[in-house]
């Protein structure tokens, strides 16, 4: 952001309201814009030569580009960014906006997962954009395991939580269990349990394996190995993510071109766990973050931005994300409000059902 300011500041008065009217007909219309009509929005009475000179300045910098000969100027990724970082004015929150994502929390779901599906609901409502929703880990106490054999090759780890909850997992155990194997390893994993999280007990009984294996059967001990790559799997990432709105994204007005970028947009939403993935980058730190275009390695071929917030629980610790993506002429002054809020209201959620 300081990188953005400096070359702002660089600029005289004249190129940077020519640089910030490109950029907000950009938002608002999603096409070029030309000398002629910046003459009539400027703040001063200039000539469209010179108006033209200044964008060719511009343009030189990196921050506008031309879509074709003589047409007018739109804003690069580069010049987006720098937009964003210094001369975005972020509004407050539309009181009408603000009642829209209250009324989810009048909505009685019965479990943490639909509560936030509400909200996903809403927030895509609320800025006609698809929403994103990290639900968050797990990380409830545990109270008991038990493995459950259905066929040779499936069987079954159920998990109850002290918070009442319960989990069924499939997974295939290694060949040859016995009922007397599965109550070895359920008793085995069970007295280490308590007071223990998923996460935290996976660690435990990694190491306690390789510490125990004489006085553990084989068996029992293979059977456990394969009970920590379910309560691990990097699949529950993928579940984690709540899409919602990706019809919002297409419009009757759309042109072609928008729409193959679209397409492509939808395409890397179905790779939830590479999303998943994603989003938990927002642990390293606090507040909205606006990812433009290229700058974001999931959605760079469709030319679209990502604008998301972490929610933290009530110890102030970021157990997931709520965003918004759409476009990069996304209207961000009135959706980092939005972003922001819904975070807020979510973290909350999940204190009040903690």
């Amino acid at each position: 952001m300081s990188e953005a300011k400096e070359v702002l500041t660089e600029l005289n008065d004249r190129s940077r309201e020519v640089f910030r009217l490109v950029v907000e007909s950009y938002l608002e219309t999603g096409g070029p814009i030309g000398s002629r009509t910046l003459t009539r929005a400027l703040s001063e009475k200039v000539s469209a030569a010179t108006i033209r000179n200044v964008m060719q300045d511009l343009e030189f910098l990196g921050l506008l580009d031309s879509p074709h000969v003589s047409a007018g100027r739109i804003p690069t990724q580069q010049g987006l960014r720098m937009f964003v970082d210094g001369l975005l004015e972020v509004r407050d929150l539309d009181s009408q906006d603000r009642q829209k994502l209250d009324a989810t929390v009048g909505n009685n779901a019965s479990d943490v997962g639909g509560l936030l599906d509400q909200v996903g609901a809403a927030l895509s409502g609320v800025t006609h954009g698809a929403s994103l929703v990290l639900t968050p880990k797990q990380e409830a106490p545990l109270k008991h395991i038990e493995f459950v054999s259905l066929a040779q090759d499936r069987a079954l780890v159920v998990i109850v939580f002290a918070d009442g909850q319960v989990e069924n997992r499939l997974f295939t155990p290694p060949p040859g269990q016995t009922p007397s194997s599965m109550r070895e390893a359920a008793n085995f994993v069970n007295s280490w349990i308590e007071g223990r999280t998923l996460s935290e007990l996976g660690t435990i009984m990694a190491s306690e394996i390789k510490a125990r294996r004489q006085e553990l059967d084989t068996l029992a001990a293979q059977l456990v190995e394969s009970g920590i790559a379910v309560w691990e799997s990097p699949d529950d990432k993928s579940g984690r993510l709540i899409v919602r709105g990706r019809s919002n994204l297409l419009g009757e007005d759309t042109a072609d071109e928008e729409l193959d970028l679209i397409r492509t947009l939808f395409d890397d939403l179905e790779r939830k766990q590479d999303i998943a993935e994603f989003l938990e980058l927002t642990e390293a730190g606090e507040g909205v973050r606006i990812f433009i275009g290229s700058e974001n390695k999931l959605f760079s071929l469709s030319g679209s931005s990502l604008v998301v917030s972490p929610y933290m629980n009530a110890d102030r610790k970021i157990i997931g994300a709520v965003g918004v993506i759409g476009p990069t002429r996304l209207n961000y002054g009135r959706i980092v409000p939005i972003v922001d809020y819904t975070a807020q209201l979510v973290g909350k959620l999940i204190t009040d059902r903690s």
